[in-house]
Formats: structure tokens, sequence, C-alpha cells
């Protein structure tokens, strides 16, 4: 490996020495989707909140007993669901799913498995039934002083529904993670309906970040494209940082050439940078540097795959530092087909992981892994990551997956006949 290639591991550990665990604030349930819990949530209420039928039938009571088919009760009375609770000395009472039982019985029989008489009205079992049957207990789901969700749960909607029917209205979070995005290159075009003169390209990059950062947890606060000088660059920094930015992305301008300009404006903004390039590919000239208010500073190169790179396996663990989860850690996959590297690189390479016909999975290394070719990465699902020393890998070998963003997990496809 050159000794001007730091490797990825290294790099990653100063990425993580640089990042601290932002505080807790508090989100109404409604808003907090996505968000990360910044300490744990103890239901202060049953779940059930009280004793109710689990279906359309007849309540009643037997002292512990099970009750026989052939016995007949009078009717009392008649629960719906949304009545108050009510107290029964006896007999059958017609209970609708939902609905609280009365106090002083215990079961519920469907109603389908009972024979309703009149003159008087009640109601013959057709079936046995025992204490406790098709009732709903109260706090059968959640215990009162129970702990239902633990720090650090990303909140999904099936959390929503928790919180929601625990009556807990707001929850601590960890605040986002706030970034900025500054695209460099005077042949940049933002708007699509803009037609391209000779020598320009879209910018593709602005658009990628600007979905990809929200979906990692964190909060965008500023996008700017600028051309390739450091003064423009130097005040678009200072809107960046104005809009409460604690990350600052750019892309492109890191490399050797003439007009890779983002090292010298660094040095004008006083930053100390921690690491430039590193043995990957894609997106060799990734640049990291620490702001002097703390803030953090990612320079990934331009090329789409190169930022998508830089983003996934760079950025996004420093976003989850911020957000207090632990390290990800990937998912061990056997490749399809052999593959087979150079040395002394970590490769990223997108892939689709997929089912085969015996319900095993496999990675599959799509081709088009050039830095500039988007269109495989519209085709993936995941990513493959090849760690340095390897060279050639067999059929089968397992390999390191990863989802499209560190809050993803691979959507599994069919496997390719």
């Amino acid at each position: 490996m050159s000794h001007a290639l730091l490797d990825p591991d290294q790099a990653l550990d100063r990425i993580l020495g640089a990042c601290t665990r932002l505080s807790p604030e508090t989100c109404a349930i409604n808003d907090a989707l996505g968000r990360t819990l910044a300490q744990p949530v103890t239901a202060m209420n049953p779940l059930p909140p009280f004793d109710n039928s689990a279906m359309d039938g007849f309540a009643l009571a037997g002292k512990g007993a099970p009750l026989t088919a052939g016995s007949e009760w009078p009717i009392e009375g008649e629960q719906a669901a949304g009545d108050e609770s009510r107290r029964a000395a006896g007999g059958a009472w017609e209970i609708m799913t939902g609905a609280c039982v009365p106090d002083g019985l215990d079961r519920v029989i469907p109603v389908e498995r009972t024979e309703r008489l009149d003159a008087p009205p009640r109601v013959r079992l057709l079936a046995n039934v025992d204490p406790w049957q098709n009732v709903r207990r109260a706090g059968s789901d959640v215990a009162i002083g129970e702990s239902v969700l633990a720090a650090g749960t990303t909140l999904a909607p099936q959390h929503l529904m928790l919180l929601a029917a625990l009556g807990i209205p707001v929850v601590d979070v960890v605040q986002r993670p706030r970034v900025a995005v500054l695209c460099t290159g005077r042949e940049l075009v933002d708007d699509a309906a803009t037609p391209l003169a000779s020598g320009q390209i879209r910018n593709s990059n602005g658009p990628f970040l600007a979905a990809r950062i929200p979906r990692a947890g964190a909060e965008l606060t500023h996008r700017e494209t600028v051309g390739d000088e450091v003064q423009p660059f130097l005040a678009a920094f200072e809107r960046a940082q104005a809009s409460g930015a604690r990350i600052v992305i750019s892309t492109g301008a890191v490399s050797m050439g003439r007009h890779d300009f983002v090292p010298q404006a660094l040095q004008q903004l006083h930053a100390e940078i921690l690491f430039h390039k590193l043995a990957i590919r894609p997106g060799k000239p990734l640049l990291f540097a620490r702001l002097p208010n703390g803030g953090l500073f990612f320079g990934l190169p331009g090329n789409p795959i190169a930022v998508a790179v830089g983003l996934r396996f760079f950025v996004e663990p420093a976003l989850r530092a911020m957000l207090g989860l632990p390290r990800e850690v990937a998912w061990r996959v056997p490749l399809a087909a052999p593959y087979t590297k150079q040395p002394a690189l970590r490769f990223h390479l997108k892939s689709r992981v997929a089912m085969d016909a015996d319900g095993g999975l496999r990675a599959i290394v799509l081709p088009g892994q050039q830095s500039y070719r988007i269109r495989p990465l519209a085709d993936a699902n995941a990513w493959v990551v090849v760690p340095c020393e390897a060279t050639g890998l067999p059929a089968g070998a397992p390999v390191d997956v990863y989802g499209l963003g560190h809050l993803e997990t691979p959507l599994v496809g069919s496997y390719p006949s």
C-alpha cells in the first residue's frame, strides 16, 4: 500500500474520534418518524388499558370453573365498544369486540357458539368456555412500568403505533445532525430543464445528497453549487455555516488537478486536515477536516459513485456517532460469482442481494463499477465491500454487504435464472 494512502479503517477511527453524540430534544410523536430515541421509553399505563372482549359474543362468569355446553344463561345486559365499565351481578351480557368486560364476568363465548332463545331472553352455550377465554387482559401486551423502547431506537411506524396506544405524546430524541452540501464545478448545471452548452454536465450529486441525507437521519440545512475558485467557495462556505450546519460536505476539487482548490480553501479557513486520500475505490482523494468551531468537513471527489461511497461509508458513520448509534455491522453473504480485484485498495461495489432457488442469499456484483456510471447504482439494492488485502474471491466466498443507507437493509430480490 502506498504510504500516501491511509487505510480506510484508520480513517474511520479518525472520523469517529472527532464525533460526539448530540444533545437530546423533545419531539411530538407525530413528528418523530425516523428520529432516534435519546432515552428509553417506559409505559406509565397498561396496554390494553382494561379487560376487553376479543370478539363479538357473550360475557359470562363461572367463578373460576369451566362452563359447559348446553347450559343456559339469562341475558342481563349489553356492552359495546366505548361503553364505560359496568358491574354485572351475573347472567350473560351481549358484548362486542373491544368492549370493556363488565366487572364480575371473566370469559367470553363467541356468538357463533351460542343459540339465542326467547321468553325469557337467554342464551344456550354450544361449546365449553374456560375462565378468561377470549378476554384480552389489561396489561397483557404492556404492563405499567415496563420498558418498551430502548435508547438508540430509530422510530418506525410500528413504534409510533405503540407510543400512541400507550398515550405517550412526546419523546426525547437525539438532535438531528445538521448538514450542508456544496457542489463545486463551473461545468455543473442545476436546472434539469436548461439545455446543456458544450462542456457542461448536469449536477446529479446535489439531488442525490439532498435525498440521501434526510434518509440517514440528518437535516439538510443548505445546498449550493459554486464554481472552481476559492473566494466564491469561501463565501458559500460561510452561508453553509450560517445555516447551522455541523457537517459541511463538498463534492469535487479535492484531487491533484490545477483547479482542485478545496485544500487551499481549508487552509484559509484554518481547518485541521485529518486525512486526505484513502486506500479505497472509488473515492480515493476523499478529504476529512475538523473546523475551528468544532464542525466537520468532508471533501468528496466529484464522480457520482465516489460521492455515494464517501457519503455511505465515511459521512454516515459520523452521523451514526452523532445520533448515539453503535458501529454498523455488515451482513455476510456468499458471492454469486468469482470476483477479482487489485490488492492494496478496499473496493465498494454496486451490488444486488438476491435469494436463490433454495432460499439462500447471494451477493451479485453488478457490471459497470466505474465511478462515473450511475445506472448500475440505480439497479443496486446493496453495497459489497471487499477488503484491501483481498485479490481473488471464488464463488461462494462470504463478503461484507451493506444496505444503500445505514438505516436501510438490502431489499432482497429474486435470483436471476
